[in-house]
Parts: C-alpha cells; sequence; structure tokens
C-alpha cells in the first residue's frame, strides 16, 4: 500500500509512522511535513530509512497533488496547528492549517481519488461536559480559536464524503500523552520541568479533567479505522482514564521522586474547559479496536523516554522559539 501521513514529524504523525512501519512493513510509507516547531525530524529517525520525506505545506496544492498523482490506498490526515495556548494569540496560523489545509487535502482527493482518507481531529470539539459523556451524535461546542478550527476540518471532511463521495473517516482522540511530545505540552512540561527542579505551572486549581491516551495505542487505534472502520464514520477513540491535572502532575512528581512544593498555580487560561470525556464503543464495534496501556503504566514509560532522551527536548526547550512561547504564556515563571 501507498500511505501519506501529514503532519508525521509532529508527536502523533511520528509515533504513527513507526507504528505503520512495524505493523505495515510492506507498505510505501511518505511523509510530508512542513516543520514547523512542533515537527522534529529527529523523531522519524528510528524509520528514516524505511520511509519518504517530504517538506512541505498541506497549504500548497502543488506538493499535495504530485504527492496524490501517484495513488494513495491510505492518507493519514494529522498535520495541523495543535496547541490551545498558542491558539489564543497566534489564531490566524490555527485558521489556515486547520481549515484551508485540510480543505487542499480534500479537494486534492476529490480529483486524484484515495482508498481511505483518515481525518484526525480531537475531543477538543465537544467542549467542555460536567456529567456524562460525549458520543459521535453530540453536538460539536468548540471553546478556542485551536477546537474551533478543528471542528471546521471535521465539517469539511463530512461535507466532502457526502457531495463528492470521497471515502473520509473521521477520528476524535482524547489527550495523547507519551514520546517525542513537544515539551510545551502538560504533561511533557511536567515531567522536564520536574527533571530540572523548575515550577509546573497548573492553571487555576487544578481540577479540570482529560482523559488520557497513551500514544502507541492512539497509533493503533487510526490503522484499524483504516483498515477497517466504515467510510463516512465519526470515531471517538478515549481510553476511559480521566485524570485531574493536579493528579497527574503529583503522579509525575512522584515517580520522579521530587517535592510538590514544585507545583505552581497560575492564572487560568480564557474559557478554559473543565472536562472531557467521550464513549468510544462504536470503535471497538467497527474496528475490534481497544486501547491496552493504563495511565500509570503509559506514565511510567513516558517518564522514562523524556528521562533518556534529553539530546531531544532539551535542544527545544531552550531554542528562542520555546522561550518566548513560554514568556507569552507564563511570564517569568522559569
Amino acid at each position: 500500500m501507498r500511505i501519506l501521513v501529514t503532519g508525521g514529524a509532529g508527536f502523533i504523525g511520528s509515533n504513527l509512522v513507526h507504528k505503520i512501519v512495524e505493523k505495515l512493513p510492506r507498505s510505501k510509507v511518505i511523509v510530508l511535513d512542513v516543520l514547523t516547531y512542533a515537527g522534529n525530524p529527529e523523531n522519524l529517525l528510528p524509520v528514516k530509512d524505511k520511509i519518504e520525506f517530504i517538506k512541505g505545506d498541506i497549504c500548497d496544492e502543488g506538493i499535495v497533488d504530485e504527492i496524490f498523482s501517484r495513488g494513495l490506498d491510505i492518507v493519514f490526515h494529522l498535520a495541523a496547528e495543535s496547541h490551545v495556548d498558542r491558539s489564543i494569540y497566534d489564531h490566524p496560523k490555527f485558521l489556515r492549517t486547520n481549515i484551508f489545509g485540510t480543505y487542499t487535502l480534500l479537494d486534492v482527493a476529490r480529483r486524484r481519488g484515495v482508498g481511505v482518507f483518515i481525518h484526525v481531529s480531537t475531543d477538543e470539539v465537544y467542549g467542555s461536559i460536567k456529567k456524562g459523556y460525549f458520543t459521535e451524535m453530540s453536538p460539536m461546542n468548540p471553546s478556542s480559536p485551536y477546537s474551533a478550527s478543528k471542528a471546521a476540518g471535521d465539517l469539511l471532511a463530512q461535507a466532502y464524503f457526502h457531495m463528492f463521495k470521497v471515502p473520509v473517516i473521521v477520528v476524535r482522540p482524547s489527550n495523547n500523552y507519551g514520546p517525542y511530545q513537544y515539551p510545551e505540552k502538560f504533561i511533557p512540561l511536567c515531567i522536564t520541568n520536574a527533571i530540572d527542579n523548575k515550577p509546573i505551572p497548573i492553571y487555576g486549581t487544578g481540577r479540570n479533567v482529560r482523559d488520557w491516551l497513551y500514544v502507541e495505542d492512539c497509533a493503533e487505534g487510526l490503522i484499524a479505522c483504516a483498515l477497517k472502520g466504515r467510510k463516512g464514520e465519526t470515531y471517538n477513540m478515549g481510553a476511559g482514564q480521566e485524570k485531574r491535572n493536579i493528579d497527574v502532575a503529583k503522579m509525575i512528581l512522584k515517580e520522579l521522586g521530587k517535592p510538590t512544593s514544585l507545583i505552581t498555580f497560575v492564572k487560568d487560561r480564557p474559557a478554559h474547559d473543565f472536562r472531557y470525556a467521550m464513549k468510544s464503543e462504536k470503535i471497538g464495534k467497527h474496528t475490534k479496536f481497544k486501547p491496552k496501556t493504563t495511565f500509570e503504566e503509559g506514565l511510567k514509560k513516558t517518564i522514562r523516554w523524556y528521562i533518556e532522551n534529553r539530546n531531544i527536548w532539551e535542544k527545544i526547550r531552550n531554542s528562542p522559539e520555546f522561550e518566548e512561547h513560554k514568556r507569552r504564556i507564563y511570564g517569568d515563571l522559569f
């Protein structure tokens, strides 16, 4: 099979590429990534001789068309601007990549054809829920420019299925964590700051709840959707492992043998969603996929990876780009 992974040098994308090489070794894997701050070629070093890497923008119709002209069996679309904090102060990038970039891919797929188009979304499109769970039939109610741009991408994907018969499947994973995640995100930020005895910033009271899905499980689920999912369907992909942010931070500190005094509460983020939670039975019924990594197990693996790969994340954290982002969000906290 010929498989395209957009955003394949990013966090979930690179883990997915590793998993495709492992599970579908006879496939021709093409990675398209523009290498923004969150795309790191080092993420692909373990498989660099088994893939074709193309540096390019998903908004560039010429590049996208050339790749699709080769004949693609599977497209995994993960290229996105993805951090809520950044969408507060730099939202035009989110609209361009997450909406126009998705449109470009879908429209070329309409013209060139594709076996299946996996559009990777997020649970954040549903917004917050205090009790109960969202289902695939729940209305979208995004709270940030990031989640709004992802919701728009979902609607475009669904429209291209209905009007143009592009074989789209929308997948909405819950919060991912694991190796190769950019250190601005909550879990790697907690881990890397704790390793260096720096303050761990926690928004508000730290009681916000997220459902944590280990990234290797997410990659398995995306492959299952591509091979067994039904065209035109939307699948929630939750792990059923809800944790409060404050409790996750304490677990990390305990695992690293660091004091809880490193926890520093900061002003809450505007429109900060309180809880994400989804029912995910449908993906299991249609594809037999079920996450297998417990949060405790996955967190230990993740911490170990950051301890053993300081050379990767330290360069990122010391970069001028990361320093500027940190200053915008946390001031002079660390």
